[in-house]
């Protein structure tokens, strides 16, 4: 148990971004369940990426909105965070996943509010959809599950791309929605941070810990008389 514990720290510690955010979205969801039906829609709305609200106070809503979830629970979201944000900061540090995520967020939304107001400005969608509710984490969870791509081992690797595509591009064909087409530009914005994955590997590549474990044996190495044998650490 003791064993398990430690690993299990290790995991949370060291993706500090991951875990930080899903510590936020537990407080911001709390929050909303405390709400009242109607202060809770115009809440978010006031928050929302919708066309009106980018065109007033665009870095305000792109920021805030990644914060909300529109009601459901937020379990699942801490098993996603966990099986897709942590490893990938884990394998790109938090400043490259960071990059990643918010580069499909903010790509991914202006995108699909772009394609809906020049269906709203050509009759082909309501005058009302310029206030849509338009939040939530899933497209920058998109753009980092499709970078991990880069991280599956081959001959995965494949595999693991068409099940992507076909998971978020069969919605886009089916409903063709703006969400859908969010979601798919934001696996396309994924897949085009090749540039900020590459050199990391694939493979275990570096694990949580293993770079500070690694200092530890250097420094180490200072207090070590010399003639003394030692053994490589591990990888």
């Amino acid at each position: 148990m003791r064993r398990f514990l430690h690993t299990v720290r290790v995991w949370i510690t060291s993706a500090p971004g991951t875990y930080l955010w899903l510590a936020a979205l537990f407080v911001t969801t709390v929050a909303l369940h405390r709400m009242s039906p109607d202060f809770e829609e115009d809440f978010l709305r006031q928050r929302s990426t919708n066309i009106h609200e980018l065109s007033t106070s665009p870095l305000r809503v792109l920021i805030s909105s990644a914060f909300w979830i529109d009601g459901g629970s937020w379990l699942p979201y801490a098993v996603l965070y966990t099986v897709f944000h942590a490893p990938a900061e884990h394998w790109l540090g938090t400043l490259r996943w960071l990059a990643v995520a918010a580069l499909a967020h903010i790509g991914a939304t202006l995108v699909s509010e772009g394609v809906l107001s020049w269906a709203v400005h050509h009759g082909h969608a309501p005058q009302s959809a310029v206030n849509t509710l338009d939040i939530g984490v899933s497209y920058a969870l998109a753009g980092v599950i499709a970078v991990l791509a880069y991280r599956v081992p081959r001959p995965w690797h494949l595999p693991y791309l068409a099940a992507v595509l076909i998971f978020f591009g069969i919605p886009l064909i089916a409903g063709r929605t703006f969400t859908d087409l969010g979601h798919f530009s934001a696996v396309l914005i994924g897949l085009a941070c090749y540039p900020i994955a590459r050199g990391r590997g694939r493979g275990r590549g570096r694990g949580p810990g293993r770079g500070s474990a690694r200092k530890r044996a250097r420094g180490a190495a200072w207090d070590r008389p010399r003639g003394t044998s030692r053994t490589r650490p591990a990888g």
